[in-house]
């Protein structure tokens, strides 16, 4: 694989306009994500955005930033735009999603999202952590995926998504993390695909790949990274990433 990793970053956020330049620990929440995606050193980095101040404060940083029509209505749509742009020969062959709204997101998760894609027949890859109490099982915040691990096993075909606690009866239960890795022929027909009846009921994108008959592999890792959709998300992060800033004693 030859993978290159795209950050969709929109300032358009009905819960919290203006997030990707929101500033955590002295820096941009933007420029924390494209650093950890650097860290990573799977492939190169880029963000895709429409708005000339989230490309002015990515190239600032020393990062590539890639302006898309503001009329693209998802990030998948955001990054198989700027993928045509910084790639239009066809080199990179996999194209990892990251979201702009992860800025404590481990590097290494960057790698284990590779991992389902080691089985050819598999066209997305998406990560899953264990959902560790009632509450999170219950939040419909929380995207769970109806999976299952064979004994030792780390990477597990997805069924269905829903903002449900699936599946039912006992055993674990799966928390999805918005991280993909698209073979890049799968990209290019998921955009073109039309919005699905379960994507619109459960309003959760992934679910058109599925219902198109499309393979999606869940890598598990241990913990789930927090994102920021909330202004409470936001002091959280940023309580977290001051203390574990060099210097501060953490």
């Amino acid at each position: 694989m030859n993978p290159i990793v795209l950050i969709p970053a929109r300032m358009a956020s009905t819960r919290l306009p203006g997030k990707p330049l929101a500033d955590i620990a002295g820096r941009p929440m933007i420029v924390h994500v494209l650093d950890r995606a650097r860290a990573a050193g799977v492939g190169p980095v880029a963000v895709a955005t429409a708005e000339h101040e989230i490309a002015d404060v990515v190239e600032r940083a020393g990062g590539t930033a890639v302006l898309t029509d503001p009329a693209l209505p998802s990030g998948s749509d955001r990054i198989w735009q700027a993928l045509q742009q910084l790639d239009p020969q066809g080199l990179h062959d996999t194209v990892i999603n990251l979201q702009g709204d992860l800025p404590g997101v481990d590097p290494e998760n960057l790698r284990d999202v590779l991992r389902p894609l080691a089985d050819a027949a598999t066209d997305i890859a998406t990560l899953v952590a264990p959902v560790h109490d009632q509450a999170e099982a219950a939040a419909q915040s929380v995207v769970k995926v109806a999976c299952a691990f064979g004994q030792g096993a780390q990477v597990a075909r997805a069924l269905y998504f829903s903002r449900l606690p699936i599946p039912w009866g006992e055993g674990p239960l799966w928390h999805h993390i918005g991280i993909y890795a698209y073979r890049r022929t799968a990209l290019a027909r998921f955009v073109c695909l039309p919005e699905s009846g379960l994507e619109k009921r459960e309003k959760l994108e992934q679910l058109r790949a599925l219902e198109a008959g499309m393979t999606m592999g869940c890598a598990r890792i241990a913990t789930a990274p927090f994102g920021v959709d909330t202004p409470a998300d936001l002091e959280r992060a940023r309580t977290v990433l001051k203390a574990a800033a060099p210097g501060t004693g953490a």
